[in-house]
């Protein structure tokens, strides 16, 4: 479970992310979208405990975040957007590492390795050097990593960037099976259509702030969303200013 209460991170002046409250429970699946500088990838960085917020309160499995981060960093895997991995390691090592992290090792977590390389298909490149990776295969690399100590949380920024449409596929299913055990994921993502068909709630930042939250119905139940798919619903409460200035060039 994730816990978030006023959530708040400022610049300066500038505020990110302004006082946001949010619950996703156990067996869900939360989706979390907005436009580019909305306050979106900040929030995820400090529900992973990468950016220290302004103000608020952070729980991950019940453990305040802020008081207590190692063990609340222990019950969560984070999956970013963009796949930084030590080069000089193989592919195995790196897992091993990450393993070692949470202070896990011997033959469970080994077994763990190798069964998550082989769901990506990365087994027969366990002992090359990741320099040699291509940016999917690390990105699956990433991924395995995030669930070698076997979370209760997981939080994703735009889990299928680099993936090829088998890998994706398989991430779907992966995710879907791991919140039927019980488990839960934050994911942030621009793909719409991603979100319409995995999330079980979506919401949706601007400028900081909610603007809208729940499941696809209580999205439509609004009446000037009624009969409307994710995509309108976004453009509504996002502005969509840039595809009218779009019509207006190309009929200039």
């Amino acid at each position: 479970m994730i816990e978030i209460r006023a959530l708040t991170k400022r610049y300066g002046t500038f505020t990110a992310v302004d006082a946001i409250d949010l619950t996703v429970p156990q067996g869900e699946v939360f989706g979390f979208l907005g436009p580019n500088g909305a306050g979106k990838t900040t929030t995820m960085r400090m529900v992973a405990g990468i950016l220290r917020p302004t103000s608020g309160e952070i729980r991950v499995a019940g453990i305040d975040l802020l008081k207590d981060p190692v063990a609340a960093k222990s019950k969560l895997g984070f999956i970013p957007d963009r796949p930084f991995i030590y080069e000089k390691l193989t592919g195995s090592e790196f897992l091993r590492f990450v393993a070692g992290l949470y202070d896990q090792e011997g033959p469970q977590v080994e077994h763990r390795g190798r069964e998550l390389l082989a769901l990506f298909d990365l087994e027969e490149w366990r002992d090359e050097l990741v320099e040699s990776y291509s940016h999917g295969m690390r990105q699956k690399l990433i991924i395995s990593s995030a669930f070698i100590h076997r979370p209760a949380v997981i939080v994703v920024d735009e889990p299928m960037v680099g993936l090829d449409p088998k890998a994706a596929r398989i991430l779907k299913d992966l995710f879907r099976e791991y919140v039927r055990r019980g488990h839960t994921i934050m994911m942030s993502t621009h793909t719409l259509e991603v979100a319409e068909t995995m999330c079980d709630r979506i919401g949706i930042i601007q400028g900081g702030t909610m603007r809208a939250f729940g499941t696809m119905d209580e999205l439509r139940a609004d009446a000037s969303n009624a009969g409307k798919g994710l995509e309108e619903i976004f453009l509504r409460l996002t502005g969509d200013n840039a595809a009218r200035e779009l019509v207006n060039v190309l009929d200039a």
